[in-house]
């Protein structure tokens, strides 16, 4: 199953595409990040990163996908942001016939690091290891991402063994 995993943003969208392999291992497919400039007005670089991601959609044809859900603190502003992303990125996917999962920061964490508390180097670690990678993927937003895409594998699995014992 070819799956992909978003960590939205309006400035930055990190994308990972990930396949797990017959022997259960994780292959790692593509990833990288989606860059707007910061001038532009909020319409185009929604738009922009609409086209983008149907593209990187159309490129590799994903199963199923994941997007990080929005954790807001203090920024409004950010949040709000970062909301339109995800809304953006959720109905590329839809568009694209893509069936979406939605994983919070906490839940991404515990699924590839195996604690919710672990901190970003950490889950780095985690992502590298678990996929074979010589080093930390760059940037922090293409690694986030693939995080996600392993958290939703790791669920996808786990629901597969549910579903079979019943």
């Amino acid at each position: 199953m070819l799956v992909i995993g978003i960590d939205p943003g309006t400035a930055t969208t990190g994308y990972g595409l990930i396949r797990d392999s017959e022997g259960g291992d994780l292959v790692v497919v593509d990833y990288g990040v989606i860059t707007t400039p910061a001038g532009m007005a909020m319409p185009e670089r929604l738009l922009e990163l609409h086209r983008q991601l149907s593209e990187i959609l159309l490129l590799h044809r994903p199963q199923t996908g994941a997007v990080e859900k929005l954790f807001f603190q203090r920024n409004v502003t950010t949040a709000i942001s970062v909301g339109q992303a995800r809304g953006v990125a959720m109905l590329a996917l839809a568009q694209a016939g893509v069936t979406v999962g939605e994983y919070t920061p906490l839940e991404v964490k515990q699924a590839v690091a195996g604690y919710g508390g672990a901190d970003k180097y950490q889950v780095q670690q985690m992502v590298t290891a678990l996929l074979g990678l010589p080093e930390v993927p760059r940037p922090d937003d293409a690694a986030d991402a693939l995080a996600v895409a392993i958290c939703h594998l790791h669920s996808a699995r786990i629901r597969n063994l549910y579903e079979n014992s019943s």
